[in-house]
């Protein structure tokens, strides 16, 4: 299994290479006030594509906090409930 994956990377790695040779044509990307730049298309797709995951990547740790914040809260406020409204804490056998 191991190798197979090594397989899929090398040949996702040549794709990738073979992609990035026929992209190297020097574009320009035109900004405000006539300012441009002047690099391969392959180098504005990557930057691209890293500001893109980046996003995305943010995005998903501003949810992950918000539910980690509220499964504390909840905790705290079963923590505080007399015992004989509280069965068990389902949570706690996961720290065990």
């Amino acid at each position: 299994m191991r190798y197979l994956l090594r397989i899929v990377e090398l040949a996702l790695l040549v794709l990738l290479i073979a992609i990035t040779v026929q992209n190297s044509h020097i574009v320009e990307f035109k900004l405000f006030f006539g300012q441009s730049w002047h690099a391969p298309l392959i180098v504005y797709l990557l930057g691209f594509f890293i500001a893109g995951a980046a996003v995305g990547l943010l995005a998903t740790f501003t949810y992950y906090l918000r539910m980690r914040r509220e499964l504390s809260h909840l905790k705290k406020e079963l923590r505080q409930r007399p015992q004989s409204q509280v069965e068990s804490d389902p949570s706690d056998a996961l720290v065990e």
